[in-house]
């Protein structure tokens, strides 16, 4: 086995290494999730921290890390008798993007159970995982209903296998880290309230440490025996500190005076429901555990918030995680007990007392930087960020013209119907359209390819019943053999592509109509967040069409590419509809399996080279060749109307709304569903 990188000679990270080593105090904080950019030591602290770990005792032989002092008394593997028990190091389990159901929960042999009777479990990830840590890197693309099942068995301690009436529970608690890319999509705000802490990562700007991160980076690669040995002392103190930690931790009283503290911060931040404040009230505890007090303060009351409260405020793609920590202060000052803040004799509130643990900026973690150097300022704040125009503005685009316009403010998104793409796909597990999944209502059965996941046990009953007398059935219970097994088929949704082709040009700028579209595509964009879709945006205007953002998960980096959008010069519609073809084309060949929805926002029109609405229309029709699924939000507005863009629907074979009948509210009623390409009338 490889010799992991020391913890303790992290650069940096702070906060990071606060988040891990306040669960390693605590396990009931609920686990950190970790969001920042690659490159960031993420994987590296998460696999660093195992070593830290006290060691566990457990039962000999027991494929579930039971205790010998206090085993589960549901352990598959019991009853246990009473034994010495073996001393092993803590676990780390990593949990692959591409894990199965099976592989997390465990596999039930659904054989062994219909004719024998025997609950033959085979443990899954979160067995190995108990009384350890479980790593989930890029949690962010992890399927909803597998993040669903790990946080369930999170908070409760154990994990359920169910299937046709047979049950297996066995102990499941760990320390859970996910990391993951923000540019890579977001987390619903639903999963993101379950991991109990969040920290933000980000590289360093300042060229000493950047400078220390590489020379201790290479030398650990030369020599990791050797590197590791150099940092033992201070790995062996970290570790007796931890163990200090936990013994203290049941010792720190929490006051009256801090709960409401921690109340009133939840209650002046507007988070939903109250899993924040014991978050907060945990995590507190730990930080007066870890600077070996017996007593929380009000430093570690405004240290939990910025830790657990940020990801909490997110309520939709659009939102930027933070705390505005001057009302913070507010707040705290407000609801604290005085005793809380007279004297100047109290602990220092940095959890390692302004130690070096080799580190660089401080062993275990600190506050977060405050200097405004080392703050990423949030969306719209950027100096480089376009400022939003008003309308009505000297600056505002108004009528068409040639030159570029600066860009617009968006319209207030709003609740679009929903676009779904015909027939029934084999796609990713989504909220579109129709699909085979291994979710949702039966449909029929077949024979397993592979490893049986989801019996449908009247098909299996059937298929075994005509051979009973034959195999030689004497009792009561069935005969079932391998071949009598069937899986049932289920339907359910799938998540699409959607790549949005915009139409930039000056045309659509005229009579301010570019604040409308930009709501629209928000607003399917949201929509697209919610149903789990991957998204691309292709953007036409001047003399040429560009990809302004590649197919991607994360519908805040195509919001964000929207708002800075300018608007002006001729409209090559045939060159959009081409550039969207080549990126489909990509997308097809990395995953043929994720059908593609192509929704063109335009009013029709189309100028520069010769003919270009018969050029736009054979490109359309390529799109129609391949079967493509389209739909043509039409932006054309006035009483005076050309119709182009039904034309264009038409030629994609897709379907064409107005940005009025987009609304799911509005008076044409229906969902729509995109015709498809060739489909029969």
């Amino acid at each position: 086995m490889s010799t992991p990188y020391p913890f303790t000679a992290i650069v940096g990270q702070d906060d990071l290494r606060l988040g891990l080593l306040l669960n390693a105090v605590s396990p009931a904080v609920g686990g950190v999730l970790v969001r920042g950019e690659k490159g960031t030591a993420k994987s590296t602290a998460v696999r660093a921290l195992a070593a830290l770990m006290p060691e566990v005792s457990v039962v000999p032989g027991c494929r579930f890390s039971c205790d010998p002092v206090s085993p589960d008394p549901a352990c598959p593997d019991g009853p246990h008798a009473e034994a010495a028990g073996v001393s092993r190091a803590a676990r780390t389990v990593e949990l692959p993007v591409g894990a199965s159901e099976d592989r997390l929960v465990g596999a039930l042999d659904i054989e062994r159970a219909l004719s024998e009777g025997v609950k033959a479990f085979e443990p899954g990830l979160l067995a190995d995982a108990h009384r350890g840590i479980l790593y989930v890197d890029e949690v962010n693309l992890l399927h909803d209903h597998l993040v669903d099942l790990l946080l369930d068995a999170a908070a409760m301690g154990a994990s359920y296998v169910e299937r046709e009436g047979v049950s297996v529970r066995h102990a499941a608690r760990f320390l859970l880290v996910g990391t993951m890319n923000p540019e890579e999509g977001e987390l619903r705000p639903q999963l993101l309230d379950r991991f109990g802490l969040t920290v933000e990562v980000a590289a360093s700007r300042d060229t000493d440490e950047r400078v220390e991160v590489v020379r201790r980076r290479l030398a650990y690669d030369d020599d990791p025996e050797g590197f590791a040995a150099r940092w033992a002392g201070e790995e062996s103190a970290l570790r007796e500190r931890i163990a200090a930690a936990r013994a203290l931790l049941p010792r720190v009283v929490l006051g009256d005076g801090v709960l409401r503290q921690i109340a009133a911060t939840c209650a002046a931040f507007e988070v939903d429901g109250m899993r924040a404040d014991i978050v907060m009230a945990r995590t507190a505890t730990a930080l007066a555990a870890w600077a070996g007090r017996e007593e929380v303060t009000a430093d570690d009351v405004r240290q939990a918030a910025l830790l657990a409260l940020p990801h909490r405020r997110r309520r939709n793609p659009f939102d930027a995680p933070g705390l505005d920590e001057d009302k913070l202060d507010q707040t705290l000052d407000e609801a604290g007990p005085q005793e809380n803040n007279d004297g100047d004799d109290r602990p220092d509130p940095d959890p390692d007392g302004g130690g070096d643990d080799g580190g660089g900026g401080g062993g275990g973690g600190g506050v977060p930087p405050q200097a405004d150097g080392d703050r990423t300022p949030p969306r719209g704040e950027s100096d480089d960020t376009p400022s939003r125009t008003p309308e009505g503005s000297p600056d505002a685009p108004g009528r068409s013209t040639g030159a570029e316009q600066q860009p617009v403010a968006s319209a207030e998104p709003f609740r679009t119907k929903m676009l779904s793409v015909p027939g029934l796909g084999e796609g990713a597990a989504g909220r579109r359209s129709r699909a085979r999944t291994e979710h949702g209502r039966t449909t029929g059965a077949r024979r397993p390819q592979g490893a049986l996941t989801k019996l449908h046990l009247a098909a299996t009953v059937q298929a075994a019943a005509p051979h009973q007398r034959a195999r030689g059935r004497s009792g009561r219970g069935l005969v079932v053999r391998r071949d009598d097994l069937r899986q049932a088929t289920r339907e359910g949704r799938e998540g699409n592509l959607v790549l949005f082709v915009v139409d930039a040009s000056g045309s659509m700028a005229a009579r301010q109509r570019m604040s409308a579209v930009k709501g629209a595509v928000l607003s399917l964009l949201l929509d697209a967040y919610q149903r789990r879709d991957k998204v691309g945006l292709v953007t036409f205007r001047g003399k040429e069409a560009e990809v302004a953002l590649p197919p991607t998960s994360s519908v805040d980096a195509a919001a964000s590419r929207l708002e800075s959008l300018p608007t002006g010069g001729r409209t090559p519609l045939a060159a959009g509809l081409l550039k969207a073809h080549d990126v489909l084309r990509v997308e097809r060949l990395r995953d043929p399996s994720r059908r593609p929805l192509l929704v063109v926002v335009t009013d029709g029109r189309a100028t520069g080279g010769p003919e270009p609405v018969a050029l736009a229309g054979r490109a359309g029709r390529l799109h129609r060749s391949e079967g493509t699924a389209s739909v043509v939000v039409d932006c054309e507005s006035g009483y005076v109307r050309l119709g182009l863009a039904g034309e264009l629907a038409r030629e994609l074979g897709g379907t064409a709304v107005t940005l009025d009948e987009l609304r799911a509210d509005s008076i044409a009623g229906l969902v729509k569903d995109v015709t498809a390409a060739g489909r029969a009338a």
